[in-house]
C-alpha cells in the first residue's frame, strides 16, 4: 500500500513560522529526520511544564476549574510549549478523567490539529489512547482524549533498568502492529518516544499521540513508515539496553559514547536475547545506523511484524510461587481482645488454646459425630461386598462366554492419542487475513492466549467470507478420529467444520477438500468427532458462525459477531 500523508503529518507546509523542532527535525535526503527525538524535552510526560516560544500565538489565558463545553473542567497544566497547553481535566457529564489540548484557533497549526485529531478518532483501535472530541469554539480549538490513570510511562518503566525479555518482546510485538494497522489506515504518529508509549495495569501496551502530537508541534516526514519503524527500533534498544541508541542524553537515559557509533544492543549489555538485539538493529537502518549483519533493515511497521512473526517465540517466565507465612494468632483469636495491650519492646507469651469440645455440648457433640461415621462405614461395607458379589458373577458369565466364543470378545477398544502439531497457518478464502502471527498460540498448551477472529457486524452466519480458519500440520499423514477446541467466547452460536487437505497454505479451495466433520456449541469448548477417519497430514480447523459478543480490551477486540480459539487438540 502506497504511503499516504494525512493533514496530521503535513503540517509544515500550512504553517506560516518555522516549527519549534526545525533544528532537531531537519530532514536529511531520505525524508528520515536528521536529529529525530535526540531533546531532553519531556512534554508529553504527565505533570511536566514547558516555556512558550516567542514568536507564536499566545494561548489562551485559562486557569483550573475553566469549563469548555459547559462540560470538561480543567484541572492541572501539564504542559505549556508554543503556543498550546495541554490539561488533565474531568469530563464532568461522564464523570471520569480526561487529557485536553488547547490552542487558539488562529494558531498557525490549528486547522492541522483538528484534522489530526479527527483522522485518529476514526481509526477507533484500543491500542492507541483514544480521540474523544475536536472541537472548535469561542476562539478556541481543543482535542479531548483517554486519560489512563492506571498506565505507565516506558520512561518510568526504565527508570530502575531494562525490562525483562518478555515484557521487550511483548512491548515492540504490540507497538509494531498497532503502527502497522495506523499506517494501512494513512496515519503516522512522527513523536513514537518513550514518552508515548504507555503500558497497563493488565500488561498491555498503548501508544499515545498518534498523529496529533506531531501536528501540534509542526512536524512532518516524506516517509513516515520509515521515520515510525526506526523510533520503534529505538524504543525497543532503549528497552533492551536502558541506553538511548544516540549521543545525546533523552527521556532520563544515557545516550550511547561519543564517537564510537551505534552498537547492538547485546554489545551494550550482557545477557541481551539475541533475537531482540538483531531486530532493533534491523529497525534502526536509518541516521547512521547499520542494518543487522545477516538480515535486511526493516523500513516500515509491516515488515517489523512480518520480522517478529519469523522469530521463534518467546515464552512467558515460569511464575514463582513462594511459601505462605507461617499462621499467627491475633490477640482476638487469642481471647485477649479488650485487653491492655503489652508494653513495646517486652515479650509476652502465647498462652495456650484450650482443648476444643470439653464441655459437655463438645462430648455430646463428639458422641454423635462417631456414632455417625461408624454406621456410615457398615453402610458402606455392605454395598461394597454387595457389589463385588454382583461383580464376581457377572466375571463368571463373561468368561463362560469368552471360551465359548473362541476369544470373540476378548478385542478392548483401541485407546485415543493426541497427536503433536508440527506447525500451523492461517487459512485465508476471501478477502484479508484475521491474525495470521498469532496461530501457534492456539497449540502452546495454554487456554490464556489463542487467535481471534475479526469482529462482524452481519451474524451468527458468516456473510461477508466463507469463513475463517487454521491449516494444521501433524507431521505425517494422520487417522484423525477428532478434533477438540477450546474457545473465549460464548453465545449463539459457534460452527466448526473439520477438512482434509493436501497442503499448510490457502492453494487449496475448499471444495475439493474432504469434509471430516462439523458441531455446533454455545459454550467456550467443541468437540467434532470424525464419522470415517480419513488419513491426513494437514487439516483445516473452519469456523462458519460466531456468536456476538461486547468489547474485549484484553485483546484489543471490539464488539461484535467473533471468536477466538485458545486452545486445539487432535486425537486418533
Amino acid at each position: 500500500m502506497a504511503e499516504r500523508s494525512t493533514a496530521a503529518v503535513d503540517v509544515a507546509d500550512n504553517s506560516g513560522d518555522e516549527p519549534l523542532t526545525a533544528k532537531a527535525d531537519q530532514s536529511t535526503a531520505d525524508g528520515v529526520a536528521k536529529n529525530r527525538e535526540r531533546d531532553t524535552e519531556d512534554v508529553e510526560a504527565q505533570g511536566s511544564g514547558g516555556t512558550e516560544s516567542p514568536g507564536k500565538a499566545s494561548p489562551p489565558e485559562l486557569h483550573s476549574g475553566h469549563k469548555l463545553a459547559r462540560r470538561y473542567r480543567l484541572e492541572e497544566c501539564v504542559t505549556r510549549l508554543d503556543g498550546f497547553s495541554s490539561w488533565r481535566a474531568v469530563d464532568e457529564k461522564l464523570r471520569r478523567a480526561v487529557g485536553v489540548h488547547i490552542l487558539p484557533a488562529d494558531h498557525t497549526r490549528a486547522r492541522s490539529v483538528l484534522a489530526a485529531a479527527r483522522s485518529a478518532a476514526l481509526l477507533g483501535d484500543p491500542r492507541f489512547v483514544q480521540v474523544l472530541d475536536a472541537v472548535e469554539e469561542n476562539d478556541l480549538v481543543y482535542v479531548v482524549h483517554e486519560w489512563l490513570p492506571d498506565a505507565t510511562e516506558l520512561t518510568a518503566l526504565l527508570a530502575p533498568g531494562p525490562l525483562e525479555v518478555y515484557d521487550a518482546y511483548q512491548m515492540v510485538s504490540q507497538v509494531a502492529s498497532a503502527m502497522a494497522a495506523a499506517h494501512r489506515e494513512g496515519l503516522a504518529h512522527l513523536r513514537l518516544n518513550p514518552n508515548a508509549v504507555l503500558r497497563t495495569s493488565s500488561g498491555q501496551w498503548r501508544i499515545r499521540g498518534l498523529a496529533v502530537n506531531s501536528a501540534l508541534r509542526g512536524i512532518s516526514s516524506d516517509t513516515p513508515q520509515r521515520t515510525d519503524t526506526e523510533s520503534i527500533g529505538a524504543l525497543l534498544y532503549a528497552a533492551l539496553t536502558q541506553r538511548w541508541p544516540y549521543e545525546s542524553d533523552a527521556y532520563g537515559l544515557s545516550g550511547l559514547p561519543k564517537d564510537v557509533g551505534l552498537i547492538a544492543p547485546d554489545q551494550v549489555r550482557a545477557g541481551v536475547h539475541r533475537g531482540l538485539s538483531e531486530l532493533s538493529m534491523r529497525a534502526l537502518a536509518n541516521d547512521g545506523a547499520t542494518a543487522s549483519r545477516h538480515e535486511s533493515p526493516c523500513t516500515t511497521p509491516e515488515e517489523l511484524v512480518k520480522a517478529i512473526g519469523e522469530m521463534p517465540r518467546i515464552r512467558p517466565p515460569e511464575p514463582s510461587f513462594t511459601a505462605p507465612p507461617d499462621y499467627q494468632r491475633t490477640t482476638y483469636q487469642q481471647g485477649t481482645y479488650g485487653r491492655q495491650a503489652p508494653h513495646p519492646g517486652r515479650t509476652q507469651p502465647v498462652p495456650t488454646p484450650p482443648p476444643p469440645l470439653q464441655s459437655r455440648t463438645g462430648r455430646a457433640l463428639k458422641w454423635a459425630v462417631s456414632a455417625l461415621l461408624i454406621a456410615a462405614l457398615g453402610l458402606g461395607s455392605w454395598q461394597l461386598a454387595d457389589a463385588l458379589m454382583d461383580q464376581g458373577g457377572k466375571s463368571d458369565e463373561n468368561q463362560t462366554q469368552t471360551n465359548d466364543g473362541d476369544d470373540k470378545n476378548s478385542t478392548a477398544p483401541k485407546p485415543t492419542k493426541p497427536f503433536p502439531i508440527e506447525g500451523a497457518q492461517e487459512y485465508v478464502a476471501a478477502g484479508a487475513a484475521q491474525h495470521p502471527n498469532d496461530v501457534g498460540l492456539t497449540y502452546d498448551n495454554s487456554t490464556t492466549t489463542g487467535w481471534r477472529t475479526s469482529s462482524y457486524k452481519d451474524g451468527p452466519d458468516m456473510v461477508i467470507k466463507p469463513g475463517v480458519g487454521i491449516v494444521y500440520d501433524l507431521g505425517s499423514a494422520q487417522d484423525v478420529s477428532a478434533a477438540t477446541l477450546s474457545l473465549r467466547y460464548v453465545g449463539n452460536h459457534t460452527t466448526v467444520e473439520l477438512y482434509a487437505t493436501d497442503s499448510l497454505g490457502s492453494s487449496t479451495p475448499l471444495s475439493s477438500m474432504t469434509k471430516l466433520g462439523k458441531a455446533t456449541t454455545n459454550g467456550t469448548s467443541v468437540k467434532v468427532t470424525v464419522d470415517k477417519p480419513v488419513k491426513s497430514r494437514y487439516v483445516l480447523v473452519w469456523l462458519t458462525a460466531l456468536p456476538y459478543s461486547g468489547e474485549d480490551s484484553a485483546n484489543y477486540s471490539e464488539s461484535g459477531y467473533k471468536q477466538a480459539i485458545t486452545d486445539v487438540k487432535f486425537t486418533g
